[in-house]
Formats: structure tokens, C-alpha cells, sequence
């Protein structure tokens, strides 16, 4: 009997030099991440009576702007939306703004 058998095998690429890999990540210019002020202050409640807040968030064709537009968090959007609709229903903001 042969006593190589006995003897676990080897990789073939075991002799081969490691491959190299770059230790140095690739730099990707980044904008500086600057924290947003919220448009709404802390003591403003969202509420569809609240019109001095819910005007600023109207543009002036009577659309809803965007979130991204507001600065608004998603809550914020949504509770935004929901309190621009209910002044709507009662009369208290035009659906749409005619410019004649």
C-alpha cells in the first residue's frame, strides 16, 4: 500500500501567489449631509382650522405640494393631506383657485 492515499489533498492553486485586493475603498464625493428644519415649529398643530399653516402648504393653483417640497416628514404629509381635505369639505378653502 501506498502511504500518499493516507494524506489529505492539496489545492493545486495552493502554490499560486493570493490574489491582491485593493485595501483602499473607492472615495465617492458625498454631499455633506445637513440637517432640514422642519417648516412646522413645535407648537403648530396640525388641524384643518389652523388655515395661517395649512396656507403655506397649498401652491397657488390649490394644489397639495409635495413632501419633498415641504420638508415634511411622512407623518407630516399625511396628516398635512388629511387636514387640507377636511378644510376643503367644509368650505374653508376653495377646491381650486380661479384667476379671473
Amino acid at each position: 500500500m501506498k502511504q500518499t492515499m493516507d494524506k489529505p489533498k492539496q489545492s493545486f492553486r495552493r502554490h499560486l501567489k493570493p490574489i491582491r485586493r485593493r485595501l483602499k475603498p473607492i472615495r465617492r464625493y458625498l454631499k455633506p449631509i445637513r440637517r432640514h428644519l422642519s417648516p412646522i415649529r413645535s407648537g403648530d398643530r396640525i388641524d384643518y382650522k389652523n388655515m395661517s399653516l395649512i396656507s403655506r402648504f397649498i401652491s397657488e393653483q390649490g394644489k397639495i405640494l409635495s413632501g419633498r417640497v415641504n420638508r415634511l416628514t411622512s407623518k407630516q404629509q399625511r396628516l398635512m393631506t388629511n387636514a387640507i381635505k377636511r378644510a376643503r369639505i367644509l368650505s374653508l378653502l376653495p377646491f381650486l383657485y380661479n384667476e379671473n
